[in-house]
């Protein structure tokens, strides 16, 4: 059994160990608190924790400061005296990293297929109103009849105006396809491409097997560069819950384990809430509680505990609370709510404690191994072994040569898909029936092209074809228009 986690330890003379249970990490998270007050050094440790005992790690380093992680820590007079105040001996260590990047520019490429992402995420992603999402959805459905695989925004592209350009022939079928709703469909796409979608739409696809390795006994710590990312807010929450519905979707169900499979950190979950629709909100909240059958854990990291749901909050059994400023009715509403939020300790005024807390120190609650809160605790978070702050463009370069996944997406493939097929057809007036199409099973395994087989870590650009090709000859012929834990798992709307 892994032993517990030593995160922080109590700030009275006792200096009593405050330990994560690697059995309850499933039972997820919160790490909360205003700017500056050391989310990410917590982030850090609690990574690293896990790190050690052979549990992979999916973060996304919003700022550029987690990097460092790599590499073993310097001396640093901060951390020594912190050392020395808890009772710990500095112990440098680094730990296994994988760089990942949508643009391709700081890590390895992360690409989806438009088939995987699916209709319900691209609205959200679009800014579609209901009408018009129901339009994206009507023409992700006749692309599955017609057999049209979509991988890329150019295949999208095409397949919105072929449908628009037989909006008529498709009525009957399918109902009215408005031009307007087209457009609007067209105009998020445009958008989209500018923000650099284009270059996260493509294979080859991650396989999240990639996020799930060891080395050398320890969990790899992936790291998705997220600071050019989070410009574009609503792309980077929508990415990071399609990978959350993903691996729902391809991990097989585990109950409780000795220790999870893999703990998935959602840096400024705040983005991921905001102005989302109440149906969305409610499979948010469901994909939360399902996944935890899978064995992941999931860390929210948010300035103020008032960004997370109620449905979401309550799920959150292990908190990590710094300190949070009350200087406006708001805050005021946050220190309470976040208060209230824990199991009551008779020494503690933890509402008066939440505005005092100085850099480093929190108020914590990890749950016992009944499953239960545990008495909230006033602590220092103990110091991280790995380097704070972000490496050298040399160590970055080193880390992309030495990945496991090194050479295996760093090369785009593009292969017949709708937009080839489709400008093939222009000329056609007759709508084609699935068969004549090249639809259904039959037609995507003459389409795909490569020989199944291999298990090289280093596996190379044509095998991850062959598993894109493979996952989405997988969606074609079973999830078909409801893709991912969004919609098949959780009833979404056709």
């Amino acid at each position: 059994m892994a032993e517990p986690l030593l995160i922080a330890k109590t700030s009275d003379k006792s200096l009593s160990a405050l330990c994560l249970l690697p059995g309850m990490a499933n039972r997820h998270g919160l790490i909360a608190g205003a700017t500056g007050t050391g989310k990410t050094i917590t982030l850090q440790v609690m990574a690293e924790r896990f790190s050690a005992i052979g549990v992979p790690v999916f973060m996304a380093d919003v700022r550029g400061d987690l990097t460092g992680i790599s590499q073993a820590g310097k001396p640093n007079t901060q951390i020594d005296e912190r050392a020395r105040l808890l009772g710990l001996t500095p112990t440098p260590a680094a730990h296994p990293v994988t760089l990942w990047d949508v643009f391709g520019e700081q890590g390895h490429p992360v690409r989806a297929t438009i088939s995987e992402m699916g209709p319900v995420l691209l609205s959200r992603i679009f800014n579609l109103n209901d009408t018009q999402s129901g339009v994206l959805t009507l023409a992700f459905k006749i692309a599955d009849d017609q057999g049209l695989l979509l991988l890329d925004l150019k295949d999208l592209r095409s397949l919105l105006s072929w449908v628009g350009e037989n909006a008529g022939q498709f009525a009957t079928g399918y109902g009215n396809i408005s031009a307007a709703s087209i457009g609007a469909i067209q105009r998020g796409l445009l958008t989209l491409e500018q923000q650099g979608g284009d270059k996260f739409f493509g294979e080859p696809a991650l396989s999240f097997d990639d996020l799930l390795q060891t080395d050398d006994g320890k969990g790899v710590i992936n790291i998705l560069v997220a600071d050019k990312l989070l410009s574009s807010p609503r792309l980077y929450s929508t990415f990071l819950l399609w990978m959350l519905s993903e691996l729902f979707e391809n991990l097989p169900g585990v109950g409780d384990l000795e220790k999870p499979k893999l703990v998935f950190f959602f840096d400024e979950a705040h983005l991921l809430f905001n102005e989302a629709p109440r149906e969305l909100l409610t499979k948010i909240e469901q994909v939360v509680r399902l996944v935890r059958s899978k064995g992941i854990g999931i860390y929210f990291v948010t300035q103020n505990p008032l960004d997370i749901p109620d449905t979401v909050l309550g799920q959150l059994g292990n908190r990590v609370q710094h300190a949070l400023r009350a200087y406006t009715p708001r805050d005021q509403k946050a220190v309470q709510a976040a208060a209230e939020t824990f199991r009551p300790n008779p020494q503690l005024k933890v509402e008066q404690v939440i505005t005092e807390l100085g850099v480093g120190e929190a108020l914590i609650s990890f749950l016992d191994e009944n499953g239960q809160p545990s008495i909230v605790e006033r602590a220092y978070v103990c110091p991280p072994h790995s380097q704070i702050g972000p490496i050298t463009l040399d160590q970055r370069k080193l880390l992309l040569q030495n990945s496991l996944v090194s050479g295996q997406y760093d090369k785009a493939i593009d292969r017949v898909s709708a937009f080839e097929k489709l400008k093939d057809r222009r000329g056609d007036a007759t709508t084609p029936s699935p068969d004549a199409a090249g639809g259904g099973l039959s037609g995507m395994l003459d389409k795909i092209g490569f020989p199944f087989g291999g298990n090289s870590k280093r596996e190379g650009v044509a095998e991850a074809a062959m598993k894109s090709a493979a996952r989405a000859m997988a969606s074609e012929a079973g999830r078909r228009i409801n893709r991912g834990v969004l919609g098949s798992i959780l009833g979404g709307k056709n």
